[in-house]
């Protein structure tokens, strides 16, 4: 690995992320309303608060202090670790997301296993018989689960194995029957992206010299397949899949919803409706680092699959 463009990716990660920064403080700080005022009202169950009482609470949580020293402060406290504290219960915004992030965590873990084991099977039997009833089911199947919006399949899958045939609870967190349902839902839109990938570059690798001179040695189909062509065309899919972790994030705040599930994606829909802009900062910049992150794993993966592409996606 190329220590400068290490160097340089390292560079553009911290640039990118100081963007982000930017971003999302910015845009909540011109966000119309007044968080003071919401917050206020809702902690009076409703009443309005006085002129003294908004004054006060802005000026303990310093928001009437121009944007760049805001702006300024909050990022110094973020790069040690301190997000803030919530405005609606006063606790600390990392606590609270330490708190969600591992059903999060396992939702995407689960649901990127269900999309992977049932699509790198499909696109491989697609793309061996192209144009055969399995090729044709495949690629079916595949529309279906891109054009079929998560909440929709998340309220069917309710009433069919919830209420109809009480085989999984119908919300919340717990042992790994309160997972099915939530990752089948996600999973289900990552599996139809990732087939119809490894479907196209199976089939490019396939029309591919090599793979000819593999058959004519003899060389077994399962071989030939599995442990010749299925490797080099896992570049072009390992790229997807890693993309595909901002198709998790977005639709976990969907699934989350539906199955009342308590990660960051609903700890975020609160906060929004709240008006809890520092949860929604610190839960939105969290997401950027992933982000950043799982590209840069992305691109360090690239070179193990395949040694003549080096570190950042360039041929050597």
């Amino acid at each position: 690995m190329n220590g400068w463009k290490l160097a340089r990716r390292l560079v553009t990660m911290l640039v990118v992320l100081f963007g982000v920064s930017v971003l999302t403080y910015g845009l909540i700080f011109v966000t119309p309303g007044d968080p003071a005022r919401t917050i206020l009202t809702q902690q009076m169950g409703g009443q309005t608060p006085s002129q003294e009482a908004v004054e006060q609470f802005r000026a303990a949580k310093g928001l009437d202090d121009p944007f760049p020293v805001q702006y300024a402060r909050w990022v110094g406290n973020a790069v040690r670790g301190d997000l803030g504290q919530s405005y609606y219960s006063d606790q600390a915004v990392t606590a609270m997301i330490a708190t969600r992030l591992p059903n999060t965590i396992a939702l995407g873990v689960a649901s990127m296993l269900v999309a992977v084991a049932i699509a790198v099977p499909a696109g491989i039997a697609s793309a061996v018989e192209p144009g055969s009833q399995t090729d044709y089911a495949a690629q079916f199947g595949a529309l279906v689960g891109v054009s079929m919006p998560n909440f929709w399949l998340g309220y069917l899958l309710i009433i069919v194995c919830s209420l109809w045939l009480d085989l999984f609870p119908v919300a919340g967190a717990g042992g790994l029957e309160y997972l099915v349902l939530p990752a089948l839902t996600l999973g289900s839109g990552m599996a139809a992206v990732i087939a119809r990938l490894v479907r196209t570059a199976m089939l490019d690798v396939l029309d591919d010299a090599y793979i000819r001179t593999a058959r004519s040695k003899g060389l077994r189909e399962r071989i030939v397949v599995y442990k010749h062509a299925l490797r080099n065309a896992l570049v072009p899919v390992v790229t997807i899949i890693g993309l595909q972790l901002s198709y998790v994030l977005n639709g976990a705040v969907v699934v989350e919803v539906v199955f009342q599930r308590p990660g960051l994606g609903t700890l975020l829909v609160d906060a929004i409706f709240a008006r809890d802009y520092p949860v929604v900062q610190g839960v939105t910049l969290l997401i950027g680092v992933i982000f950043v992150v799982t590209n840069f794993a992305v691109d360090l993966t690239y070179s193990r699959l395949d040694p003549r592409i080096d570190f950042g996606g360039e041929p050597t």
